[in-house]
């Protein structure tokens, strides 16, 4: 049976100029595409029989055509394979030539939010994969409940309810893209000014600002988010109450029944709950009052940021109007991650990936304090050992924040300025710092990254004054 075009594998869109010929035309309309990079380096090409029938050519001139971009450098034919795009010249030496973090990237990434992903539990997810694709019916593959995949959601409320406390029916768990998406359905939802720990996430801020509602700077202290200074005016408040983000101190339970009694709506961001070093860790404050506080996790820090996987626990009065803003949102999230991680949390592979994950994790941490430590003697790390973070606060009489950051930025240490995440702007005293990620670095890299950050810090501080004036405060 001659081939037919509409089934031959390959398709390529072409506009063949009706003047100089049609091999010429050919020859052209490749060249412009691959000059102006439609078709990439390694592209497959169709086979000469299919784009004649497809161009309405004779086959000999689709041959001549390729030949002659062959000859040119463009295409590559090997036999029995398909003809390709010629990849570009390269020379050995380049790569050596090329300075470590001269790609835009950094030569120590110390910046936080970001796990190991050199530790993605791969296998375990390709087994899980491998399943799913082996056992779920064809009925997955077409449209989904906007709150997520049953199995998922099913999934997720006995692990919440066993490894965190948290008090939810699979009916009433939304299935998100993350922790912004869920910010951002429930700031659509409030219908009034949002209450947002001060300092606290800046890019959690513009979510809330982008959704239209009004901000309300809440202060911490020592004993967590300033709960007690909650106002009938305010619809919602969005609190880190396990490990406060960035000050790393837990919500004092004062505090805590004082979120209670408020009676507003309170959205519960509980990003790294799984990562507790001293102790068992601090239980969902979403168990406490499940009819007003709405429990928010995601993956992004116990797998990977880019599967783009998390969760709501919503109140039962509120599990319409999100669903709803879900729908438009987004319809729905994407289908076969979710069907994945279910099978990781009913095989337990998450739970083992996390022990895992806690434990090299710790041992960071307390490299890093030691490191801290030695580059500036009297260093301390106040707060609970938790999390994938550090805080160092420099003191007024200190190196300044900028010059902190241009001396890490020569070293090719990425970290993240601490002013930013106060609402008001300026470097009062206390808010000049370092937040430092000891978590996104291979098991291999950290050592480097740390040692390089240390001889920084003691470096500057060196150029500045005598290391007797600091004062440091560091998160785990």
């Amino acid at each position: 049976m001659p081939e037919d075009w509409a089934s031959s594998g390959v398709d390529l869109h072409l506009e063949l100029s009706p003047e100089g010929g049609r091999r010429r035309a050919l020859e052209n309309a490749l060249r412009r595409a691959i000059r102006h990079g439609r078709l990439l380096p390694g592209a497959r090409l169709p086979s000469t029989r299919s784009l004649a029938a497809e161009l309405r050519l004779s086959r000999g001139t689709v041959t001549a055509a390729y030949d002659q971009l062959v000859a040119e450098g463009y295409l590559i034919t090997r036999p029995g394979a398909a003809t390709e795009v010629a990849l570009p010249a390269t020379t050995p030496a380049e790569p050596a030539t090329t300075p470590p973090g001269a790609d835009g990237e950094p030569v120590h990434d110390l910046r936080p939010g970001q796990p190991d992903v050199s530790a993605f539990p791969a296998r375990a997810w390709l087994r899980a994969t491998r399943h799913v694709l082996a056992t779920a019916p064809a009925g997955v593959l077409g449209p989904c409940d906007p709150r997520g995949r049953i199995e998922l959601r099913t999934a997720l409320a006995g692990y919440l309810a066993r490894t965190r406390g948290v008090l939810a029916d699979p009916e009433l768990i939304v299935v998100t893209t993350g922790f912004v998406q869920a910010l951002n359905l429930l700031a659509t939802v409030a219908g009034g000014p949002v209450a947002m720990e001060d300092p606290g996430h800046d890019f959690y801020r513009e979510v809330v600002r982008r959704a239209g509602r009004e901000i309300v700077p809440l202060p911490v202290d020592e004993l967590g988010a300033r709960t007690d200074l909650l106002t009938p005016e305010v619809a919602a408040a969005v609190v880190t109450p396990a490990h406060q983000y960035p000050m790393g101190v837990p919500l004092h339970p004062r505090r805590r029944r004082a979120l209670r009694a408020w009676g507003g709506l309170v959205v519960e961001d509980d990003y790294d709950g799984e990562f507790r070093y001293g102790r068992q860790p601090v239980g969902a404050l979403q168990a406490t009052a499940p009819e007003r506080v709405v429990y928010c996790g995601t993956t992004s820090e116990s797998l990977a940021p880019a599967l783009r996987l998390g969760w709501m626990a919503v109140p039962p009065a509120l599990i319409g109007p999100v669903t709803e803003a879900k729908l438009y949102a987004d319809a729905h999230t994407e289908v076969l991650g979710q069907l994945v991680l279910s099978r990781l949390i009913e095989t337990h592979d998450y739970d083992r990936h996390i022990r895992a994950a806690r434990l090299r994790y710790r041992r960071r941490r307390e490299l890093l304090r030691a490191r801290l430590r030695e580059a500036l003697p009297g260093a301390r790390l106040p707060g609970v050992a938790a999390g994938l973070r550090a805080l160092l606060l420099l003191p007024g009489d200190g190196p300044p924040e900028a010059e902190v950051l241009a001396a890490c930025e020569r070293r090719g240490i990425a970290v993240r300025p601490a002013s930013p995440l106060w609402h008001e702007a300026g470097h009062e005293a206390g808010h000049d710092g370092l937040l430092i990620g000891y978590a996104a670095p291979s098991e291999r890299a950290y050592p480097h990254a740390l040692a390089a950050l240390a001889e920084t810090l003691a470096g500057t501080r060196q150029a500045a004054r005598s290391l007797s004036g600091w004062k440091h405060t560091a998160e785990g």
